[in-house]
């Protein structure tokens, strides 16, 4: 029953902090909302910001676990990361990122919490990273960090704008500069 009520907290954190907030969202509406006696947290967590902290890391590992599938699905190329990201957008009740999100709301860069959700940003830069060297495009690195802001970007715009044609308009930059980069795309003078 323990590992219920865990999970139970995880579960109902994730769609209130998403939704509202980390900073908004008090513990006395977590408890209410997931039905969890105070006791029965602290048995799982030493504080909210444990728990907070419990969620991205579950999080974490379900998008990036998701995301590689889905690419994989979707072809296995580095433009497909657009398609999927932008296909979650479309399928989910969209509110931005949820790192984003955290990370404004705590600024605090040596934060715990703030930490997690840049290790996130930083892994799954590494993805687009491997992707793009798999692909056999030079200085994958590089490129994997400018497409990281296009992903980005497009999140944020899409979340204010509550239009998720930006992930399009990203995915093109994307490929003009995959373009440019590609050894194929290169001209040699007549």
């Amino acid at each position: 029953m323990a590992v219920k009520a865990r999970q139970r907290l995880l579960e109902t954190a994730g769609k209130l902090f998403y939704s509202e907030g980390v900073r908004a969202v008090g513990l006395e509406r977590l408890l209410e909302e997931s039905g969890v006696g105070r006791a029965s947290f602290y048995r799982h967590f030493a504080s909210k910001d444990e728990l907070v902290a419990a969620m991205l890391d579950d999080y974490d590992a379900e998008y990036r676990t998701w995301l590689r599938t889905r690419v994989s699905e979707l072809g296995n190329e580095p433009l497909a990361v657009f398609d999927a990201v932008a296909e979650r957008a479309r399928l989910t009740r969209f509110r931005g990122c949820a790192f984003i999100n955290t990370m404004a709301e705590v600024t605090d860069p040596d934060d715990p919490i703030h930490c997690r959700a840049a290790s996130h940003k930083a892994a799954v830069t590494d993805y687009l990273a491997e992707l793009l060297d798999t692909a056999g495009i030079e200085a994958a690195d590089d490129l994997a960090g400018r497409w990281m802001l296009l992903l980005d970007g497009a999140v944020v715009t899409a979340s204010y704008r509550q239009n998720g044609r930006v992930f399009a308009e990203a995915k093109s930059i994307a490929s003009a500069v995959l373009a440019a980069k590609s050894p194929k795309s290169a001209t040699s003078p007549q």
